[in-house]
C-alpha cells in the first residue's frame, strides 16, 4: 500500500462564521478517505488559539439547538519553525511538547475574516505549507465583496449596482450617504464588505430602515456595501480548478427557491428555516446553462481562482446573468449547495475532498 497523505483539516476560527465552519469540519472528517488520508484536526478557537482537536465527526455536526463550537482544551499547535520543515507539534496542557508527524497539506476549511480572506493563507504560505483552495490575493479579493466586483466589472462580468458606506462616511454625514444609496432604487440589500454566511445582511425596503440595516453591517466590518435588489432567479455553480493547466471545471447549477421567505439568510440557509427550497440541479436550458459555466470559469480566473469556489448569480427576467458573489471557501458541509452541486454532476463528496488534496498537492 502506498504511504498515507497526513491532512491537517483546520477549522473554527475568529469570525462569525465560526460554527459553519465547523459543522463544515465535522462534515470532511466523516467522509474523507481514511484509507488514503492520516488526519490531524487542528480547531481554532474564536480567540485565536490552534488547538489540537477530536477526530469526532459527530461533535461537530450542525445542530440548530447547539452549534458546533471550538473550545480552548490547554493544548497549543506549534506550526513548523521554518519553510525547511513540515513537522507539526503540540504542547499539552502540561507543558509537555511531543510531535504529530510531517505534515503534507492543510485544508484551511475556514470562513469570513481571519481564515477565509488570505490571512491563514499566507501564515502556511511564510512556513511552505501546501493547502487547499486560492491563495492570499484570490482570497483577500473574494472576502471583500467590494473589491471582488470591482475586479469581475473590470472584466466585463455584470454585477449588481452598489455604493460602499464606511463607517466613517455615515458618521461625518448619514445625509450625504442616503442621498447617495437613494439613487440604487428599492428594494436595497445591506452588506458588510467582509463576511459570508448571509451573517449581517438586511433588506431594505425604505430609506428609514437603512440606519438600523447599517448599524446590524457595520457590527461585522468598518465598510458596507448597499446593492440594487436584482430581479432574477438566485442560482449557483461549483468551480474546481484545472488539473495540470486545464481550465477550470464548472458543475451543473443549483437554485435557491423563495417560497415564503424574503431571502435566503443565515437561519435559512444553516438552521433549517422555512421558507426556502434548494433545487439541484436547476432547470436551465443547455444554452443558459454553458453561459453560467462560462461567466463561472471566468470570474474564478479574473480573481486568480485555485482550488475551489462556488459563484452565486441572479438569472434575469430578460435571460441574463449577474453575478453576485464568489465564494472562494463556500460552504462545504454534506447538505450545502457547493457539493450538491457536484454530486449532481457526478462526483461525491469524497471524490470533491480528494480532488481539492490532489490540487493543493500538484500546485
Amino acid at each position: 500500500m502506498p504511504e498515507k497523505i497526513t491532512v491537517v483539516v483546520l477549522f473554527g476560527g475568529r469570525s462569525s462564521e465560526h460554527s459553519i465552519s465547523c459543522a463544515t469540519a465535522g462534515g470532511v472528517l466523516e467522509a474523507i478517505d481514511r484509507s488514503r488520508y492520516d488526519v490531524i484536526p487542528v480547531g481554532i478557537t474564536r480567540s485565536g488559539a490552534f488547538v489540537l482537536e477530536e477526530d469526532s465527526p459527530a461533535k461537530f455536526r450542525l445542530d440548530p439547538a447547539s452549534l458546533p463550537e471550538v473550545v480552548d482544551n490547554g493544548s497549543r499547535i506549534l506550526w513548523p519553525s521554518s519553510a525547511t520543515s513540515r513537522a507539526l507539534s503540540v504542547q499539552d496542557p502540561s507543558g509537555a511538547v511531543r510531535a504529530l508527524g510531517d505534515v503534507d497539506v492543510v485544508f484551511p476549511i475556514l470562513h469570513g475574516p481571519f481564515g477565509e480572506d488570505g490571512t491563514v493563507q499566507g501564515m502556511l504560505e511564510l512556513v511552505s505549507l501546501p493547502y487547499v483552495g486560492s491563495g492570499v490575493l484570490a482570497s483577500a479579493l473574494g472576502m471583500d465583496k467590494h473589491f471582488t466586483k470591482t475586479v469581475l466589472a473590470a472584466s466585463g462580468i455584470d454585477v449588481a449596482p452598489w455604493v460602499t458606506v464606511t463607517a466613517a462616511s455615515w458618521a461625518a454625514s448619514a445625509a450625504t450617504v442616503t442621498a447617495s444609496v437613494s439613487s440604487l432604487g428599492l428594494p436595497l440589500f445591506v452588506k458588510p464588505a467582509r463576511a459570508g454566511s448571509s451573517v449581517g445582511v438586511s433588506r431594505v425596503t425604505s430609506l428609514d430602515e437603512l440606519p438600523a440595516a447599517l448599524e446590524v453591517a457595520f457590527a461585522e466590518d468598518s465598510r458596507v456595501l448597499v446593492e440594487s435588489a436584482v430581479v432574477g432567479r438566485e442560482v449557483e455553480c461549483g468551480v474546481l480548478g484545472g488539473r495540470g493547466g486545464a481550465a477550470p471545471r464548472v458543475s451543473v447549477a443549483g437554485e435557491i427557491v423563495m417560497t415564503d421567505r424574503a431571502f435566503y439568510d443565515f437561519e435559512a440557509k444553516y438552521l433549517g428555516g422555512a421558507g426556502v427550497e434548494l433545487v439541484c440541479p436547476a432547470a436551465l436550458t443547455s444554452a443558459e446553462l454553458a453561459e453560467m459555466q462560462a461567466l463561472a470559469a471566468r470570474a474564478f480566473t479574473a480573481i486568480d481562482g485555485e482550488g475551489l469556489a462556488r459563484v452565486d448569480f441572479f438569472l434575469t427576467p430578460s435571460g441574463s446573468f449577474v453575478v453576485n458573489e464568489i465564494n472562494t471557501m463556500p460552504g462545504f458541509t454534506p447538505i450545502s449547495m457547493f457539493p450538491a452541486c457536484w454530486i449532481a454532476s457526478g462526483v461525491s463528496y469524497p471524490e470533491l475532498i480528494t480532488d481539492l488534496i490532489s490540487q493543493a498537492l500538484e500546485k
